[in-house]
Formats: structure tokens, sequence, C-alpha cells
């Protein structure tokens, strides 16, 4: 006679091992290291592109800027209230393409340096003809048990 708990322990074991495999892989963005700081730096552009204005209003401190390659400031709340209108697909699929194509053109490495509580993540492009060109910098700061973000720098791309 077949043990009736068999067949759907064959089911559930590799369930729990692919789950278990999955939430390893997915770096805690709670954590203090470089790792962390590229993980909620992901999860920003997934909350703009998404429209997740609570999370980024969490997550950009009051005093956040971004100085774009003009010198032009944007503040914080320009940032969340931009993400806000992508709640919707047709917004979003606009801001996926957007951001695709950025990425396409200006392949890039990611650094973080890191010094106590504040990281610096940067995007350095990764094309041999423009090796090292810094396009943007991320500065974070851990407070509370988590990344918050402080300043953003960013650099022309212009035409490589």
């Amino acid at each position: 006679m077949r043990h009736p708990i068999i067949p759907s322990l064959l089911v559930i074991v590799p369930l729990l091992a692919w789950a278990t495999a999955t939430i390893a892989a997915d770096p805690d963005e709670t954590a203090h290291t470089a790792a962390a700081v590229k993980a909620v730096d992901q999860h920003w552009l997934e909350a703009e592109t998404h429209g997740d204005a609570a999370w980024l209003d969490g997550m950009l401190l009051p005093s956040y800027r971004s100085i774009g390659a003009d010198g032009k400031a944007t503040p914080k709340a320009a940032i969340v209230a931009h993400a806000a209108k992508n709640r919707d697909a047709q917004a979003q699929e606009k801001m996926k393409q957007e951001v695709a194509a950025w990425q396409q053109a200006h392949p890039v490495e990611q650094q973080v340096v890191m010094q106590g509580d504040t990281a610096i993540l940067s995007f350095v492009s990764s094309v041999p003809a423009t090796r090292g060109k810094l396009y943007s910098s991320d500065v974070f700061v851990y407070m509370d048990g988590r990344w918050h973000a402080l300043y953003s720098q960013h650099a022309a791309s212009g035409k490589e």
C-alpha cells in the first residue's frame, strides 16, 4: 500500500527548495551591506516605474535632492509626485520602455563604497569606449535599520 503523504511530499519538497533558493537569492534590503544598497536602489527603480509613491516617500530622506546634469535640483516631493503618476498600466509601460532604452544605451557597472553608515552607489560605464565614465551616484545613509537616499548627482550622458 502506498503511503498517502508521499505524493504530497514529492510536490511540496521541490516547492520548498525553490522557495528557499528564491528567498536566499533576494538580498535583504535591511542589511548593512553593499548588496543591500544595490537592492534598495533596484527597489527604488521599480517603485518609480510602478508608482509606489509610499515606498519612495519612506526611503527618500526629507532633505533628499537629485542634482541633474544641468545642475538643477529636484527635491524629494517632486520625485514622489512624479512616481505617483505611474500608477496606471499605460504610464508604467512607458516608463519601463524609457528605462530599458536608457539602460541598453548606457551599460553600467554598479560600484559601492561604504564608510560607517554611509554608502555611495555609483553607476560607471562598462562600454569599452567610455569605460569608467560616471553617469550618476546616489548617497545612502543607514538609519533605523534600513538604507535611505540622501542625495543623487547625475552627469550628462552625451553621445558616446
